[in-house]
């Protein structure tokens, strides 16, 4: 098969972005908008969310929009219900704090759980009845998902069990031909992640490629989502600038790479 321009896309197509109201999830709205796609985002935070849609739908893109928290199960099923047939489905909503494992309560704990992991269960049960062959499940998770994570204990727990769930699902579903993958950022600066700083050192310096942007992101979730990754499912793309690749290797004052 030889691949073409108009294969790259979505006109016509619904793809579902939660947590759009800002950071990852504005990006990827915005840009699967840029290639056509109508659009169904949500958000807990009206304002911002009002502002992204309001700017949207001005540039021409069909939007269906909710305020919502993803971590309500039967708010999330009443309004993918709402909704026609679904293309793509971006779980971004998710979030954190900082704390070690033991100073997390059963509330905080339960509090990291739905919102990094159920909000993803939420939406892929309520999404998949309504997806055509040809679909496609994108999960961010994160590159805490693959290492240590101290200070972020329950939330890269749970970012890890998205990792394996999207693995298992992307063989459940394989027979309705919807593929599942996952994205793991890191060194994405978001609106999310301002009160999450720790230390004082410039985490950019550690990373291969420096700081990136959630257009990044965005831009491996188009190309999972579209034809040219047809025969991908069940893996991740690290948008890291090689910050899972270099694990326990640090660039040092003069340029050099040590472990």
């Amino acid at each position: 098969m030889t691949i073409t321009l108009d294969q790259v896309t979505f006109v016509g197509r619904l793809v579902v972005v939660t947590g759009a109201a800002q950071g990852i999830g504005e990006a990827t709205a915005r840009s699967f908008a840029a290639f056509g796609a109508h659009l169904a985002v949500c958000d807990r935070n009206a304002e911002s969310l009002s502002a992204v849609v309001t700017s949207l739908r001005a540039a021409g893109t069909t939007v269906h929009d909710a305020v919502l928290d993803v971590r309500d199960t039967h708010a999330v099923e009443a309004w993918i219900t709402s909704l026609p047939s679904i293309d793509v489905l971006v779980n971004n909503a998710g979030g954190g704090f900082h704390s070690p494992v033991m100073g997390v309560n059963a509330k905080g704990q339960a509090a990291l759980v739905d919102e990094n992991f159920t909000s993803v269960t939420n939406f892929v049960r309520s999404c998949v009845p309504k997806m055509p062959p040809g679909s496609s499940i994108i999960n961010v998770t994160s590159v805490e998902a693959f290492r240590a994570a101290p200070g972020f204990g329950i939330y890269a727990a749970m970012k890890a069990a998205v990792e394996q769930l999207s693995r298992t699902l992307a063989l459940e579903l394989s027979d309705r031909r919807i593929r599942v993958n996952t994205i793991a950022p890191d060194a994405i600066p978001t609106p999310g992640d301002d009160t999450l700083a720790v230390g004082s050192s410039d985490y950019g310096l550690k990373v291969p490629l420096g700081w990136g942007e959630p257009d990044d992101c965005a831009g491996a979730a188009l190309f999972l989502a579209s034809p040219l990754a047809k025969f991908i499912t069940g893996t991740t793309i690290h948008v890291d600038g090689g910050s899972d690749a270099a694990r326990g290797w640090r660039r040092s004052p003069e340029g050099n790479w040590e472990p």
